[in-house]
């Protein structure tokens, strides 16, 4: 019996295509060119309407001015224009100068006076070259009291001023025995005074006229006081003192 021709497995086996012939090749276009990007300008018009330029997205970079800006020029101050600012300057300082001036003129006249004492007749609550703050307006409200530390004018010579101790007021009487100061036949407290410094003279009993003051030293036995030189008027005594500010360890008040 005839067999069908077949083909051998393991041939390779090749699909037939048909071949076009000339007339069948359909011509080829070269692949136009991209497009070039195009770039919109934010400040150009587009349909009717005018891009504003928003702060910070168009400005220009560090160092460069945007086409058309204003760059302020500010002008040289001239001679005349500092000079007259240096003229108010001065008057400004004569000002606060003279302020100042008066400000302490007012005060040290009528309200404090820094004091130096010399000498030691107030020892021991206050020593020679101590520096003192003195209250000048307290008595011009009130009076001077027992025990207060005062300063007043010399009576003998209102040239100099003397730092001393208020023992009695117009009024008291005063007496003193071996050293020992009654007021009003009442001992006086003298724990400031120590032993040392005691006196043992006597004097008295006087009475304190009106407007007048009797005042000591605590340094009793080197002391020019009251017993030597009579009562103060009140118009001598200067003011109280209030504060040692010098030496600063010793600082205190009174």
């Amino acid at each position: 019996m005839d067999q069908p021709d077949r083909a051998d497995a393991d041939a390779p086996v090749t699909p037939e295509l048909p071949i076009p012939g000339p007339e069948a090749a359909a011509p080829v276009e070269p692949a136009a060119a991209p497009a070039a990007p195009t770039t919109a300008r934010l400040d150009a018009p587009a349909d009717g309407y005018t891009a504003v330029p928003l702060p910070g997205f168009d400005a220009p970079p560090p160092g460069q001015h945007h086409p058309g800006a204003f760059t302020p020029v500010t002008a040289a101050p001239s001679r005349g224009d500092r000079l007259a600012a240096w003229q108010e300057e001065f008057w400004a300082w004569m000002k606060t100068l003279a302020s100042a001036a008066l400000y302490a003129i007012v005060i040290v006249t009528f309200v404090f006076q820094v004091a130096r004492v010399e000498g030691l007749s107030m020892a021991p609550t206050l020593d020679d070259q101590d520096r003192l703050i003195v209250n000048k307006l307290i008595y011009r409200m009130s009076d001077p009291r027992r025990g207060d530390i005062v300063m007043l004018y010399y009576p003998l010579d209102p040239d100099k001023m003397f730092v001393k101790r208020v023992i009695a007021e117009e009024g008291d009487q005063v007496r003193i025995v071996d050293g020992r100061v009654y007021v009003n036949d009442v001992p006086m407290p003298s724990e400031y005074v120590p032993v040392e410094y005691q006196s043992h003279d006597d004097w008295g009993p006087q009475v304190i006229p009106q407007g007048h003051y009797f005042v000591m030293g605590d340094h009793r036995n080197n002391s020019q006081d009251s017993r030597h030189f009579g009562f103060v008027p009140k118009r001598y005594i200067v003011g109280k003192v209030q504060v040692r500010w010098w030496p600063v360890p010793q600082a205190r008040t009174f």
